[in-house]
């Protein structure tokens, strides 16, 4: 029998446009004053038979976001959506470039991306396994966001650029004596953070370190 993720899967959030609707960054919301952390769960299976991808969840169970891969291989296109199936944004891999990057569009306009995710290599030597920046930031910024951490584990955090902590990758607990395993976690994501943009990093990191 298969363990039940979340009940509600078809029903929108009613909290979800102060999440979804932007993916350029901080939630200016939040600006200001302190908001619990929003917890989702996020399941690596497509609700879509025979396809790969996402579903996420809220705290309260309903739909919040989805990624359907159709086909077998690796895509060249990852697209965000919301619970209707409204394109947030695209993860796409920067092709002939030195080292390991992704490009994150807003919506599925693949022309102009807004941010850079770049995999660090050992020979660093820094505890970090991957760095975001806006594509602005990029000839002379330092990365907007960091990431510390094992996402093959399921235990990463993504630090901003005052190092607090924006997002964090968790195990999902286990109900009832039932363990999840490592398809089913929670994405923890602070208040200074867009959850849209937090998915587009998750996203990025299951495609670098899959």
């Amino acid at each position: 029998m298969m363990t039940k993720v979340h009940p509600n899967s078809a029903v929108p959030s009613p909290e979800l446009p102060r999440l979804a609707t932007s993916c350029y960054g901080a939630d200016s919301s939040a600006a200001g004053r302190k908001e619990s952390a929003a917890v989702l769960t996020v399941w690596r299976k497509s609700l879509l038979f025979s396809c790969n991808g996402f579903t996420v969840f809220d705290a309260e169970g309903n739909l919040a976001f989805r990624v359907d891969v159709y086909g077998s291989g690796t895509p060249e296109d990852l697209v965000l959506m919301d619970a209707a199936g409204k394109p947030l944004l695209t993860v796409r891999r920067k092709k002939l470039s030195l080292g390991e990057k992704w490009l994150i569009y807003g919506g599925e306009d693949a022309v102009n991306p807004i941010y850079v995710v770049k995999r660090h290599v050992a020979l660093l030597r820094s505890k970090a396994t991957a760095a975001i920046a806006r594509v602005a930031q990029c000839r002379g910024g330092g990365p907007g966001y960091e990431v510390e951490g094992s996402y093959s584990r399921r235990s990463c955090t993504v630090y901003d650029e005052g190092r607090l902590v924006a997002a964090e990758v968790r195990p999902k607990e286990a109900v009832g004596g039932v363990a999840f395993g490592g398809d089913v976690f929670r994405l923890v994501v602070h208040s200074d953070l867009n959850a849209c943009l937090a998915m587009g990093i998750l996203i990025t990191l299951d495609q670098m370190f899959r």
